[in-house]
């Protein structure tokens, strides 16, 4: 009969196998980690370059000019935001915008509408009854000046002198002498000498203060006939003994009736442009 081994002399055996198992496990490892730490080696850093010279300003440039003399984009772009950024003050005080909106504005009281039409209306309507009667000014300003300083033959000096001129023609012609007075006194200024030798610091509220007054005179002439329809009904209210009635309730139909049967937009409108020698 053959003997079988004990469980200890299996024990051990299977302990020789395991370990020489992770023996060989390792081996395998480390022949495969060695060529890559063999290769491993630290590289030189690349020296710095040398820096460049401050003065030289390379392909980096700011030119005001941009090809034959002609104004740089970057130079147009400032120009127009400036522009925009100082639109609404110019529209309001240099331009017939303030008349026009003040005269809508009080033909809308005068009809006991404090609402209708609403402001953005009349100043829409504002905006493109000014461009219509500042369209010869704007046209000679684009030929004079604008057009010349785009094609380089004129300095951005020069183009602002001569554009301001068509706008200058514009506001003397209708402002008083008195406003140009008062505003002259008012500055502790001699008197110009000329048209040409009115300064504008001095033109613009002098224009100003002309817009407003003869924009009142035309509301007054306005509110007339208004007025005299809401005397005639609070008188007939009163005779009536309905003093408990709001007038305006009852005159408000026939003042709208009126303004419908004499064309009321058009006359004001049309008066409007007259005023400024564009009819």
């Amino acid at each position: 009969m053959t003997a079988r081994p004990t469980p200890t002399v299996s024990r051990h055996v299977q302990r020789r196998v395991v370990l020489a198992v992770v023996t060989l496990a390792l081996i395998v490892v480390f022949l495969l980690i060695a060529p890559t730490v063999s290769h491993a080696v630290p590289v030189d850093p690349t020296p710095p370059t040398d820096p460049t010279n401050p003065s030289d300003p390379g392909d980096v440039t700011v030119d005001i000019n941009g090809i034959n003399g002609t104004p740089s984009a970057a130079v147009l772009t400032l120009v127009g935001i400036t522009l925009l950024s100082v639109a609404p003050a110019l529209l309001l005080m240099m331009t017939s915008f303030t008349k026009i909106f003040v005269v809508l504005a009080m033909t809308r009281n005068a009809l006991s509408l404090p609402s209708i039409p609403p402001n953005q209306v009349l100043a829409g309507l504002a905006l493109f009854l000014s461009l219509f009667i500042m369209a010869p000014v704007l046209t000679d300003i684009n030929s004079l000046a604008v057009q010349p300083y785009l094609g380089g033959s004129l300095s951005f000096t020069d183009a602002l002198d001569l554009g301001s001129g068509p706008l200058r023609d514009f506001m003397l012609a209708n402002t008083r002498e008195e406003d140009l007075a008062l505003m002259t006194r008012a500055a502790d200024q001699p008197n110009p000498e000329n048209a040409d030798a009115v300064p504008l610091l001095t033109l613009i509220p002098a224009f100003m203060i002309s817009e407003l007054r003869a924009a009142f005179i035309i509301g007054f002439v306005i509110f007339v006939p208004f007025l005299v329809i809401d005397l005639v009904v609070a008188a007939a209210l009163m005779s009536m003994g309905m003093m408990m009635l709001p007038p305006v309730m009852i005159s408000l139909p026939f003042k709208i009736l009126l303004f419908i049967l004499v064309d009321g937009w058009g006359l004001i409108i049309t008066s409007l442009i007259s005023s400024y020698g564009a009819g």
